[in-house]
């Protein structure tokens, strides 16, 4: 098994950070460009993977009581992760968000999924800026 998890702190309070993540209608705008969440009978969702040209069946649950969004494989067991929210005072807030790869055929490798997460953190606050802005405005 192979783990990775990647912080970065937002300029917005939890409620609107964890509200722009969790929803499954805009998640292409902040997830890695080669993956595409399609929502079936929630928790059941299909991931397409540009990578491979394959659809994995997945499971995501979003929990707003604890900030918290949890996503894995269904029968494949290949993957799982989350994406945890916090409060931080003074209108910020930090993201974490942790994958866990169980077989090392679905691993993308270090460099790759290091990538990934840093750039959907930094796509992910790009959005809460937008709508918080567009909130405000």
């Amino acid at each position: 098994m192979t783990e990775y998890e990647r912080s970065r702190t937002m300029p917005a309070q939890p409620e609107h950070v964890f509200d722009q993540a969790a929803n499954i209608d805009q998640m292409g705008d902040w997830l890695p460009e080669a993956l595409h969440v399609h929502a079936e009978e929630l928790p059941a969702v299909t991931v397409h993977e540009d990578r491979s040209d394959e659809d994995t069946s997945a499971l995501f649950r979003a929990q707003r009581d604890q900030m918290r969004l949890e996503w894995g494989t269904r029968e494949q067991g290949a993957y799982a992760g989350w994406l945890q929210v916090a409060g931080i005072g003074s209108g910020a807030s930090e993201v974490t968000v942790h994958l866990s790869f169980f077989d090392d055929g679905h691993d993308p490798g270090e460099e790759s999924v290091s990538d990934a997460l840093d750039t959907s953190l930094r796509r992910l606050e790009e959005q809460v800026r937008l709508r918080v802005d567009h909130a405000a405005g």
